[in-house]
């Protein structure tokens, strides 16, 4: 039986550094979303997304093939992200990992079924996701501050108690030590 797991967490609880290092240790398939945000330095086009612009996201709507879609209205304008079914998820005995969000996790579940879609939730002190999420935010040219603000507000409600229960999502796997203590927690815990 293989399984597609979501990675998921606030912003800057370590989800990149720890699906990087979960792909190195696991066998895992990595599935690659779609985004129409412009991408990052040090981004690469096919490895943290696949970067498109709206007219892309238009045509592939329209031809069925979009699973499920964000919009969110940043301080730069809209900024969509998107899972596409192209492909990558497939029941073939591999196992298969994203970066997503709650919704994300809720609509690959509609679409895929629980049996197939499992939860990977990563939290993080918020005091330690300011400092990871500054530092981060200094790297960029130019820093977007108050983009960065902005994710770190919403997620206060985009990742509520509430949200997380109504999903069962009970399992945690805490980040505020060292990276590596949390990915060998989740590879002994989901990767038996």
């Amino acid at each position: 039986m293989s399984f597609l797991y979501v990675l998921m967490g606030k912003s800057a609880t370590g989800k990149d550094h720890i699906y990087r290092d979960l792909l190195r240790e696991v066998p895992l398939e990595p599935v690659v979303m779609y985004t129409t945000r412009p991408m990052r330095d040090g981004e690469t086009e096919g490895v943290q997304y696949h970067f498109v612009d709206r007219e892309t996201l238009q045509a592939l709507q329209e031809a069925g093939k979009v699973i499920e879609r964000r919009t969110y209205e940043t301080v730069f304008g809209p900024w969509d992200y998107f899972t596409v079914d192209d492909g990558q998820i497939r029941r073939d005995g591999k196992d298969r990992i994203l970066i997503g969000t709650l919704e994300v996790y809720e609509k690959l579940r509609e679409y895929f079924g629980e049996d197939f879609v499992r939860p990977i939730y990563i939290e993080t002190e918020d005091g330690l996701r300011l400092e990871h999420a500054m530092k981060r935010e200094r790297k960029q040219n130019p820093p977007r501050y108050d983009e960065m603000c902005r994710r770190f507000l919403a997620d206060q409600e985009d990742f509520s108690e509430e949200k997380l229960r109504e999903l069962g999502i009970t399992k945690r796997f805490e980040n505020n030590g060292t990276l590596e203590d949390c990915v060998a927690r989740i590879r002994e815990e989901l990767f038996k």
